[in-house]
């Protein structure tokens, strides 16, 4: 259906005389109207279906589930939760608050936060939709243990000496966490809200990526991309990608286009992984976000850490390849 609905767009582009048949144009206009036009469809779906059913998960009960559990316990739920309960924006820091002030490890939150940018339904849907189940099963295994190991290496760092003060003053409860809408109804309106929130948050973001990789689908020849991502440019590749991913943020679900467009060119699938590694949780936006709760040091040791473990993916799974 989205196929058939590019195909007539461009088609229509060609009759009225505003791009040729066949040129690097045309191509990245099909791919620009193919995947804008899924995207938003499953971002539609997914998110009003999350929203309903987060709307009965209330953040006291997130905490709960991981409040007293052993410490491997306890950051296997919160990587769990993260990756199942993407919250937005506006809602990470006071969840942050609530886990440290309810006695949760630092190093167990750390892993929540980066489990929850990298890995959720949306970016998985839309993954598994676009490039298939098997790069969907990479991208989120490799989520899952960086935001594991991160988590360890913030502890062993003791970054809880880096929380801003008044963090520690705050009573649990007192963070101004979103309420559980109580009713069909209210969940309804709750779900809808979410999508008209996310949406507004993000559509930009998603057009921006979906525009890169049409760009970068159409007119950049495969020789350039295997010259300076593809596999002969060595261990290179892989940092080069990391770095690039920080400024190019859009979020896990804009940069699904980017990621199909370069291994349509031919770049390593390990390449792929730590672009969309970096994009989804080394982003300047959300560094400021954090730095409300943290001090500059945490943030510095919280970016080197996944810099560090997203250049160790994408060599491993390159290698592996």
């Amino acid at each position: 259906m989205f196929d058939s609905l590019a195909t007539h767009v461009v088609r229509f582009l060609a009759r009225q005389g505003l791009l040729e048949p066949g040129s690097h144009l045309e191509s990245a206009i099909h791919f620009f109207v193919l995947d804008t036009t899924k995207i938003f469809a499953l971002l539609v779906l997914v998110i009003y279906g999350m929203g309903f059913l987060r709307a009965m998960l209330s953040p006291e009960r997130v905490r709960e589930y991981v409040r007293g559990k052993p410490r491997w316990l306890a950051r296997t739920l919160a990587i769990c939760l993260g990756a199942i309960t993407p919250f937005c924006s506006c809602s990470s820091v006071p969840l942050f608050i609530g886990f440290v002030e309810a006695g949760i490890p630092i190093g167990v939150t750390f892993s929540f936060l980066i489990a929850s940018p990298m890995i959720n339904e949306v970016a998985v849907v839309v993954l598994a939709g676009t490039i298939g189940w098997k790069m969907t099963a990479l991208y989120v295994g490799a989520g899952l243990l960086v935001a594991y190991v991160g988590g360890v290496m913030m502890e062993l760092f003791h970054a809880e000496r880096w929380v801003e003060d008044y963090v520690w003053k705050i009573q649990v409860g007192d963070a101004k966490l979103p309420s559980k809408p109580r009713g069909i109804a209210a969940r309804h309106r709750f779900a809808r809200g979410e999508v008209r929130e996310i949406l507004g948050r993000i559509w930009l973001w998603i057009l921006i990526g979906v525009g890169v990789g049409a760009l970068f689908h159409g007119f950049v020849p495969e020789a350039w991309v295997a010259k300076n991502l593809g596999a002969k440019s060595g261990l290179v590749s892989v940092p080069v990608a990391v770095l690039l991913g920080v400024p190019l943020y859009s979020n896990a679900t804009g940069v699904v286009p980017v990621a199909e467009a370069l291994l349509g060119k031919g770049v390593p699938i390990g390449t792929v992984l730590a672009l969309m590694m970096s994009i989804a949780a080394l982003s300047l936006p959300e560094m400021l976000i954090l730095r409300k709760v943290i001090h500059w040091r945490a943030l510095a040791l919280y970016a080197a850490i996944l810099a560090v473990a997203f250049v160790l993916v994408g060599w491993t799974f390159n290698a592996l390849a």
